[in-house]
């Protein structure tokens, strides 16, 4: 394979909605967007890849043969995804709710070919980088469907939801846990969409920095992701949990009121500290003695619906742990769960009244040639199943004992918005 680079023609914008155009061809796409974000450890601002050479599928033993297959592969990018519930490969958990997406624990590839943008160039690594070019400068976008048909209710009601909250609160009450992160779903069946067309919609109202368009057959993963799972540049592990969200404002200065007072809340400090403590934890397991730091606390992070409060925890990986045992450390991102972290996995089993599958589970890639990798959260996402026509997205909150029924299912309803403005539906009361 060559790797070519060419002047980027058209904005950025419009050469990805071209290029994911063009990849729909494929069985196997990957697609990253950081949506021009600040990141220092940020590789791409956009990447994508396409066309599985080699690809890995599992449902069973899932991170022994990941392993295997990363070694039999040096490549660049071997972009994948990992199921929430390998939490029950990990740990001695089970989940007993039903899964209606059907997609598998883990799939990666290696890619046939794959395209960046930085700057004002494309690079593009295939077997014929000008004609893989000129075929995405020459690509047209279909007409837009009519407006999507979508009836889109909740698994819960809001008593449900409410009764839920309540069985979460006597688990604090008795000290079972101190945090959980209860979530719920929204789905719509006999849904016909076109998930390229949706993704882009949802990258427009919502640009974030871990967005990613994922395809294997008929599965899709349609992600706003503002969340980085777990990162490794250099030798070292960084991870981001977001813990504390809050409604923008109308103005700047309302924007700046609601700031000041996420940052004066006692209830999102709380949050945030004890996940942030949870990450040191899992971190510590993979890391060199007295690395683990948490080198940035409760920064405020601005979005188009919502204000975010991110922390930041890094240390130097230990080269005696391998990069899976770190996953098998620190998966799933502990924002996902709550504290202490298997009990509240466990509460959420009970709880929950639908299976997780890929939310709360991560998408990223492995680069086996530089011994690093970049996974992101699966939050405010859409996921689908092409052949049963079955849509799914959750959204979630943690719960502490200083949380409110009533704010908490707001919170999961605003995040809800974005993905409904995207799919121009309402939710069914």
């Amino acid at each position: 394979m060559r790797i070519e680079s060419f002047d980027l023609l058209d904005s950025k914008d419009k050469f990805h909605q071209k290029a994911l155009h063009w990849s729909g061809q494929f069985d196997e796409i990957s697609f990253f967007n950081s949506n021009g974000s600040p990141d220092q450890w940020g590789r791409f601002e956009s990447m994508l890849a396409v066309k599985a050479l080699h690809s890995f599928c599992a449902d069973e033993n899932v991170l022994d043969q990941l392993q295997q297959f990363l070694l039999q592969h040096p490549c660049d990018v071997i972009p994948g995804f990992l199921s929430y519930d390998l939490k029950n490969e990990i740990e001695e958990l089970q989940t007993s709710t039903t899964d209606k997406l059907g997609f598998p624990s883990a799939y990666f590839f290696v890619p046939a070919i794959t395209i960046s943008i930085s700057g004002m160039q494309v690079h593009i690594q295939a077997d014929d980088p000008v004609a893989v070019y000129q075929s995405i400068c020459e690509t047209t976008a279909p007409q837009a469907k009519a407006a999507l048909d979508l009836h889109v209710r909740s698994r819960w009601t809001k008593g449900e939801y409410f009764d839920a909250f309540d069985k979460v609160q006597q688990h604090i009450q008795r000290g079972d846990i101190y945090e959980v992160n209860l979530c719920q779903e929204f789905f719509a069946e006999n849904a016909d969409i076109s998930p390229i067309e949706v993704y882009l919609k949802l990258n427009a109202v919502s640009p974030t920095p871990f967005s990613n368009f994922f395809k294997v057959g008929p599965h899709f993963i349609m992600s706003a992701s503002p969340e980085r799972f777990l990162t490794k540049r250099k030798g070292r592990l960084i991870s981001q949990p977001i813990k504390g969200t809050a409604k923008r404002g109308i103005t700047e200065h309302e924007d700046r009121d609601i700031i000041n007072r996420m940052l004066q809340s006692q209830k999102e400090i709380a949050e945030n500290v004890m996940i942030v403590d949870l990450v040191r934890n899992d971190l510590t397991r993979s890391a060199l003695p007295g690395t683990v730091e948490a080198t940035r606390l409760f920064e405020i992070q601005s979005f188009k619906q919502v204000h975010q409060m991110i922390s930041t925890i890094s240390c130097i990986q230990d080269p005696n742990v391998s990069n899976i045992d770190v996953f098998r450390h620190t998966f799933p991102a502990g924002s996902m769960t709550g504290a202490p972290k298997i009990a509240a996995m466990r509460i959420c089993d009970q709880i929950e009244g639908s299976k997780r599958g890929i939310y709360a589970g991560s998408v990223g890639y492995f680069d086996t040639i530089r011994d690093e990798f970049d996974f992101n959260v699966v939050i405010r996402s859409l996921l689908y199943n092409q052949r049963e026509k079955y849509l799914s997205f959750h959204t979630g909150g943690a719960l502490t004992n200083q949380a409110l029924a009533e704010q908490e299912y707001q919170e999961c309803l605003l995040k809800a918005s974005a993905i409904l403005q995207a799919l121009n539906s309402k939710l069914e009361q």
